[in-house]
């Protein structure tokens, strides 16, 4: 084993990353704070901040070691190897790049905390907070850290996996798969289970805080320059190209997505703006050092169109996806992933280029001279995600649905679930009474 060599300049840079993303929580809480109607706001943001106290307690006790101990059958790591945090720096995930293995440790947890916020958005206004709660901790027991620990910690959908062996080795560098496809499918399951909200359909259901959507986005554009750049694990090049590309592919995305409103409705909406900003953000996570300037903008542009119109299915097919979790995370995580299929880049003229990350293993995309293969890779890769995410949580759904209901009662969520749940409410008429439903 290499003795521990101290990178302080590393180590500074994932420390700045990982609280960069940590404030990505509390931004979602913005974002989907403002997008639900006034009488749901704050358990909405609820949702959102209670992700970090369970997640996190989790995370330290076996959640990191459920995700990257020493792999046992393709699907989790040894629960037990590094129970309560007991790890050197010499066994750090980020020990090559001189980061210790506790900013390693905090910057993945970071990662797992965000992406069970992301599913409460599908599930607003109408489920039991101590349900949701009992779900999260199940949750990233079950689904996420088995699903990171087949990308990321040596399991099937690793380097060493059955499909690198076949194909080539899958790309996801900030999360695609990890992060947006699973929250995306698990918010799918849940909708299904749980039901439409009552008046879906038949009702406007506004969003009641339009600056509060665009502060949320805008912190979650701020903290996702740590998600992307800072999955480099160091301060060099490559962290760079993802930083560019993030931003580069957001804006296109934003850009798509405001055209596609005025093509269709006549107006580009502000909240149509922020929910492009997301869409991009979504996309280009996966790819954010696999591909050039080219492929950002064009994942990017892909995203922002697909997503703008994906948004519309929930009514078509007549699930309640609350705030377009399937719509934005599922479909932007699927575009990103998949692209990256046509647009890696691994050359050497690119890595000189442009610090370009890319895995031993892995191959160029259709469209730099790779064939076909790593594109059916990333669709393997996927679908894969897709799959195990949705089974495993319809299973965590159903239970808890027999053993505590995940529903509120009609009336509470007639009146307002944040009175009801948390006897409280965001806002107070000019007198001083309370108002107990804005909508």
């Amino acid at each position: 084993m290499e003795e521990f060599v101290l990178d302080s300049g590393n180590t500074a840079w994932m420390i700045t990353a990982s609280s960069l993303v940590l404030l990505m929580t509390p931004g979602l809480a913005f974002f989907y704070g403002g997008m639900v109607r006034g009488k749901s706001v704050l358990n909405m943001m609820m949702m959102s901040f209670s992700s970090i106290g369970v997640v996190g307690l989790i995370w330290v006790l076996y959640g990191y070691s459920l995700t990257f101990g020493s792999d046992l059958g393709g699907i989790i790591g040894n629960p037990a190897e590094f129970f309560g945090l007991a790890i050197t720096d010499a066994d750090s995930l980020m020990g090559a790049y001189g980061v210790p293995a506790t900013v390693a440790a905090g910057y993945q947890a970071t990662f797992a905390i965000i992406t069970v916020a992301l599913i409460s958005g599908a599930i607003a206004d109408r489920v039991k907070f101590g349900t949701w709660l009992v779900f999260a901790a199940l949750w990233v027991t079950l689904v996420y850290s088995p699903i990171a620990h087949m990308v990321w910690g040596g399991g099937l959908l690793g380097a060493d996996g059955p499909i690198a062996s076949a194909l080539s080795v899958p790309i996801d560098f900030a999360g695609g798969t990890v992060v947006h496809i699973n929250a995306g499918a698990a918010g799918l399951a849940l909708a299904l289970i749980i039901g439409k909200r009552k008046g879906f359909g038949t009702e406007a259901m506004r969003p009641h805080n339009l600056p509060f959507v665009m502060l949320g986005a805008a912190l979650l554009w701020f903290g996702w320059f740590g998600f992307n750049a800072g999955s480099e694990f160091a301060a060099d090049g490559t962290a760079g190209r993802a930083w560019l590309n993030t931003l580069v592919a957001t804006g296109v995305a934003m850009l798509a997505w405001m055209a596609t409103e005025k093509f269709r409705d006549g107006a580009p909406t502000t909240l149509g703006a922020a929910s492009g900003v997301v869409a991009g953000l979504v996309a280009i996570t996966p790819a954010a050092a696999a591909v050039d300037t080219y492929g950002s903008i064009a994942i990017g542009l892909v995203a922002g169109i697909l997503c703008a119109l994906a948004v519309g299915l929930k009514y078509k097919f007549g699930y309640d996806d609350s705030l377009d979790v399937v719509g934005v995370h599922l479909v932007g995580g699927l575009v990103g992933t998949v692209l990256i299929g046509l647009f890696a880049t691994g050359d050497e003229a690119a890595v000189a280029s442009y610090g370009t990350w890319y895995p031993e293993g892995a191959l160029n995309g259709l469209f730099y001279g790779g064939g076909v293969t790593q594109l059916i890779t990333q669709i393997v890769a996927a679908l894969i995600a897709v799959v195990f995410s949705f089974v495993v949580t319809a299973i965590i759904g159903y239970a808890l649905k027999a053993i505590m209901g995940w529903r509120i009662s009609e009336e509470a969520e007639v009146s307002g679930i944040d009175l009801a749940v948390h006897g409280e409410t965001a806002y107070e008429a000019a007198t001083g009474s309370t108002i107990t439903e804005v909508r």
